[in-house]
């Protein structure tokens, strides 16, 4: 009777288990050769493949990445997402800058090094090759470090 009652319960989940869906997928857009860190991304880079939704969470589509510098060294099929890449670097840390002083309609600019690497629009710390000064500054579209106005 147990011996009975046991090969019953040994059945019942495999009678009795739905069929296992097949997980759902989405089109997304991966890389479709590896990218090195500081590349910048365009179109070109990008093939559209089925990937399953959960895999693709998160992930950019072409037109958000394109024209974003990669952060990292990414293989290929991978799917971006936001924490791989950042707006292209405009200033490199070490390299030289134009630095635009700004102020009460007085315009000087001078030469420079850059601290830190920075994209348009961020802040970035700056030393005068003439006075070997410290400033900080927005980086400008052109890639010069604007002070004051």
């Amino acid at each position: 009777m147990i011996r009975a009652l046991l090969l019953a319960l040994a059945l019942v989940p495999a009678v009795a288990a739905p069929a296992i869906a097949a997980p759902e997928t989405v089109e997304v857009a991966v890389l479709a050769h590896p990218v090195m860190r500081g590349d910048v991304l365009n179109a070109g880079d990008f093939v559209l493949e089925e990937r399953p939704a959960s895999l693709a969470r998160g992930a950019l589509d072409v037109k958000s990445a394109s024209g974003m510098e990669a952060k990292r060294t990414i293989a290929p099929g991978s799917v971006i997402r936001v924490m791989d890449v950042i707006t292209p670097r405009l200033v490199r840390r070490g390299e030289p800058v134009l630095i635009v002083v700004k102020s009460a309609g007085l315009v000087i600019t001078g030469r420079g090094r850059a601290l830190a690497s920075a994209g348009e629009g961020e802040m970035v710390r700056v030393v005068t090759d003439s006075t070997n000064r410290t400033l900080d500054g927005v980086v400008a579209p052109d890639g010069s470090v604007l002070i004051g106005g």
